[in-house]
This record gives structure tokens, C-alpha cells and sequence, in this order.
């Protein structure tokens, strides 16, 4: 048995509210627990997106009833509620913005862009879903400003180099990639039909590779959590994400077992960058215990999400989580949740 920190997940789309048949608060939390992680920040493209006070308020009191692990959330904009930013600067840990296509879409102009940045005024990263010319547009904007920003989910070899050159150049950029990336390529797009559609799209083997020879240029490896249901999925027009809360570490475990990683390394990107960079207080006596040496299946009929698949599915992995701890508590172990919802936290900054 192996005991790491409670892990720290910063990009989940939990679904609630307003489009919970896909996941909510607890299901959502519960699988947060199954994967490891004690504390998860909900990204704000809800169906009516978290862009006001009066909507974040209401989503954290909703949380509040039914989550089991803690959880913390960013606020959205597009670029018309900037009075609202000091309102909610001390209730999120960043402003999350989408610059290319997405579920939500919550796309802005430049002009909104330039505008954004000179209003958010706290030390918080504004976290950005950019691609390609996107990603440029945005580090020009950092140059000028300074203002922190964390790139989310990179997955092409084209995208992290603009990043690496950035970061060279001393300028206030994270970034975070997914085990999606990491795991997946192209080809298994072909094969996942819908089940591997996701944005930014799966990038080829050569982008693959670029990625873990240059991991330790990436900050944090994000879930980015976005369950759908089955019956979206299949659709004639299914939407972009897949689920990764309970894979995320039994990915990891098994790279490390393949000497693709180490364990420190794997206890940087899912803890302590994590906390660094958005600034999450965590408690000594939250943990979790992994048998780093148990092999299973990946199972979708054995998933807390409740959207029930995985794009992982038959996967064979190494390193199982037994048991986690929160505030000296046990709350899971074996397979079973071990508390009622409203147990967790609604986190602030």
C-alpha cells in the first residue's frame, strides 16, 4: 500500500444544475472519491452558465447539500459582467474563458478578450480553453498586462510548444494536459466513434509523444470530466467530452509501473501544482491508500459517474485506491462509499 495526499482535480464539469441526467453534484463527487481526489474545481459552462453572482451563489448552496468530497468553482465571462468580478473574487479560484468551440458555447471576440483582463484584478488565473492562433492571441495579451493564466487541456505538440516558448520567456503561464492525451490518440478517435469526441479533438501518436518527452513543461494533469449520457453519444449530433474522474489515476499508477513517470512527479502534477497554482487549502489528515500492485479492468458497469461509460473501457490498469480519508474520516474504501451527500466542502479561495 502506497498513501498519497488527497488528490486535487482542477478541471471537472460536474452538470449541476440544470443538466443533472448527465451528472450532479453527488454522483459526480462520488466518482471524484473512486479516482483518488479529495478536492475538484467545477469549470462554470452549466446550462445556464455560473457568469453572475446570483447564479454562483445558487450553485454552491446546491452543492452544498449533496457533495461528498470538497469542491471549489471558477467563475465565466463574456466580457459583459465585469462589475461582477469583485463580487466573486474571493468565492472562486479563477475566471475560466473559452476562446474556440466548445460545450456552451461560451466564445468571445478580442475586443471582450482585451477587456476581461485588464478587470480581473485578483491574483487568480484567468484559465483559458484556447487553440492554436487562440494561444498566441492570449500569451501577446500576457505579455502586456502580466496577468496570470492557465492553459487548459493541451493535447497538440503545435499548442505546447507556443507554451513552452512562453514560459522561457519568464512570462506567468501554466498549463495543464489530460490523461486523454496522454493515453489516447487519433486512431482510437476512429474506434470511440462519439465516445472520443472531445475538444480539442485527440491529436496523432507524434503529438503523443511530444507530450510525455515534454511533461515537465506541464503544470497539472487535469481530468476535464465532462460526462454525457450514453444516449447523447449517440446521437446524430453528440457533444464534445468525456468522463475521467475515476481513470485519471489508475492511468497514472500504470505509467509509472512502465517507468513513463515517477510517483513524486505524479504527486507534483495532481497535488501539489495544483494547490500552488490556484491557491487550495488542504488539510494534513486527508489522504488516500493505493495498492499500487492490484490489477483490474477498467469497467464501465463498475463506475460511480452517472453516465455510466468510459472511453477507457477493457482497459487492463495498475494500482487500485482502497481507501480515502478526509479530515481523518474514512469516506470510501473497496468500492464503497462510506458517507451521505452534503459530507464535503464548498471551498473558497
Amino acid at each position: 500500500m502506497i498513501k498519497f495526499p488527497g488528490l486535487i482535480d482542477v478541471h471537472v464539469h460536474l452538470r449541476d444544475p440544470g443538466q443533472t441526467e448527465k451528472e450532479d453534484f453527488f454522483t459526480g463527487t462520488s466518482s471524484a472519491l473512486a479516482g483518488g481526489f479529495t478536492t475538484i474545481l467545477d469549470m462554470p459552462n452549466n446550462k445556464i452558465p455560473i457568469t453572475s453572482i446570483k447564479t454562483l451563489i445558487e450553485k454552491q448552496k446546491i452543492a452544498k447539500e449533496k457533495i461528498v468530497c470538497d469542491v471549489g468553482f471558477y467563475f465565466g465571462s463574456l466580457g459583459e459582467n465585469l462589475k461582477d468580478f469583485n463580487k466573486v473574487q474571493d468565492k472562486v479560484f479563477g475566471l475560466k474563458i473559452y476562446l474556440n468551440k466548445t460545450t456552451g458555447n461560451l466564445i468571445i471576440d478580442n475586443k471582450n478578450l482585451n477587456n476581461i483582463f485588464k478587470a480581473w484584478t485578483t491574483n487568480s488565473p484567468i484559465l483559458l480553453h484556447a487553440e492554436g492562433k487562440s494561444i498566441n492571441q492570449v500569451i501577446n495579451i500576457v505579455s502586456e498586462t502580466g496577468k496570470r493564466v492557465h492553459f487548459c487541456h493541451i493535447g497538440i505538440s503545435s499548442d505546447l510548444k507556443q507554451i513552452i516558448k512562453a514560459k522561457e520567456n519568464r512570462l506567468p503561464i501554466t498549463c495543464g494536459t489530460t490523461p486523454h492525451y496522454l493515453f489516447l490518440t487519433e486512431k482510437d478517435a476512429k474506434i470511440l466513434g462519439p465516445f472520443g469526441l472531445m475538444k480539442p479533438s485527440l491529436g496523432s501518436k507524434a503529438d503523443q509523444n511530444f507530450l510525455w518527452k515534454n511533461l515537465k513543461h506541464v503544470d497539472v494533469i487535469e481530468s476535464d470530466h465532462a460526462p454525457h449520457t450514453v444516449e447523447e453519444k449517440k446521437s446524430d449530433h453528440p457533444p464534445f467530452g468525456v468522463p475521467g474522474l475515476e481513470t485519471t489515476l489508475p492511468l497514472l499508477l500504470t505509467a509509472v509501473f512502465e517507468n513513463k513517470l515517477s510517483i513524486n512527479r505524479l504527486i507534483e502534477l495532481c497535488f501539489k501544482n495544483p494547490k500552488k497554482i490556484f491557491n487550495i487549502k488542504t488539510d494534513k489528515n486527508t489522504w488516500v491508500e493505493i495498492d499500487e500492485k492490484e490489477e483490474y479492468i477498467i469497467d464501465n458497469k463498475k463506475l460511480f459517474t452517472k453516465c455510466g461509460w468510459s472511453p477507457f473501457n477493457g482497459w487492463k490498469v495498475k494500482g487500485k485506491v482502497k481507501r480515502v480519508f478526509i479530515r481523518e474520516k474514512k469516506v470510501f474504501e473497496n468500492g464503497k462509499l462510506l458517507v451521505k451527500p452534503g459530507f464535503g466542502k464548498v471551498v473558497t479561495n
